[in-house]
């Protein structure tokens, strides 16, 4: 049988920590590496090459180009302009300006595109439905709450002292500061616990700067977010991802129940507090994206 066919665009800090991630698990039968600069691209290639022949993956890895992005099943976005984040508050949605005009001309040319879109550049909600309208293509999907779940379990598992594995709760709304806890069904080894929210909130905002601080840029926990959804987005596996999808007029994060690559939203019951909470969150990404019309038309005038 053969594999799926899959396209990065973009070649920086979790570009290059996806494709290494993609080839090492072997997962598409060919990658294409797509990006602004051709000598980037070209040394991203030939390295990545000599790892899968190194680890005997059977990815073949060429350099491509955007109109060769057609014939994927499943693009990742993860392109990032060059900008310093000076945002002290709001931070993913720090790169709007400079990520959005980029990210625009890109769906343009992606226009009719029917396989997956997953889109990994922040500010990721806002983009994600950026992409979904401009391009046209209906499964879209913004990586992000997915890590943010991932992080929750693993920070309640702490606090808990028990393993990770035994923590089932999610983390949906906006990738940033607008996250939303859904503290109320969330339990531990099937028990409802008592989530300590402030805590696991700050601890969740801390995180992203930890990070970055000590190594510049997260690139790992966004590489294992993409290919824990591209399994499931691809039919390779079946479970619940935590991901970016139409909720309303908006692009929010929520649970998806993949059964062979189709997924039905499996939002959990909400208390009337997390409800106010998801609901400000779209009400917040609503007015911010009435502004990225006229920054996406930058590079068109």
């Amino acid at each position: 049988m053969t594999g799926p066919v899959i396209g990065i665009v973009g070649a920086g800090a979790v570009g290059q920590t996806l494709a290494t991630g993609l080839v090492a698990a072997a997962i598409p039968e060919r990658l294409l590496v797509v990006a602004r600069r051709p000598s980037q691209v070209q040394g991203l290639t030939a390295d990545l090459q000599d790892l899968a022949l190194t680890t005997r993956s059977r990815s073949r890895v060429d350099a491509g180009d955007v109109a060769d992005l057609h014939g994927c099943d499943a693009v990742v976005i993860a392109l990032r302009s060059d900008f310093r984040n000076t945002a002290e508050r709001d931070m993913r949605r720090g790169g709007t300006t400079a990520n959005a005009p980029a990210l625009g001309e890109l769906a343009r040319d992606r226009r009719g595109y029917r396989g997956a879109g997953l889109v990994v550049t922040n500010p990721v909600d806002l983009l994600a439905r950026r992409f979904a309208d401009v391009s046209g293509s209906p499964r879209v999907f913004g990586i992000g709450s997915n890590l943010d779940s991932a992080r929750y379990r693993l920070l309640l598992a702490r606090y808990a002292q028990v393993p990770p594995d035994l923590v089932r709760g999610h983390v949906i709304g906006e990738h940033g500061d607008r996250a939303v806890v859904c503290a109320s069904t969330t339990t531990v080894d099937g028990q409802s616990i008592a989530v300590p929210l402030r805590t696991v909130l700050d601890d969740l905002q801390r995180r992203p700067a930890l990070i970055r601080n000590g190594i510049g840029r997260t690139r790992c926990g966004p590489t294992g977010a993409v290919l824990s959804a591209l399994r499931k987005v691809l039919g390779l596996a079946d479970g619940v991802e935590e991901l970016s999808v139409p909720y309303g007029d908006v692009f929010l994060g929520m649970p998806l129940r993949f059964t062979g690559g189709r997924a039905v939203p499996s939002l959990p019951p909400l208390t009337r507090s997390e409800r106010l909470c998801l609901d400000s969150a779209a009400s917040s990404l609503r007015d911010a994206y009435t502004l990225l019309p006229a920054l996406t038309e930058r590079i068109a005038s």
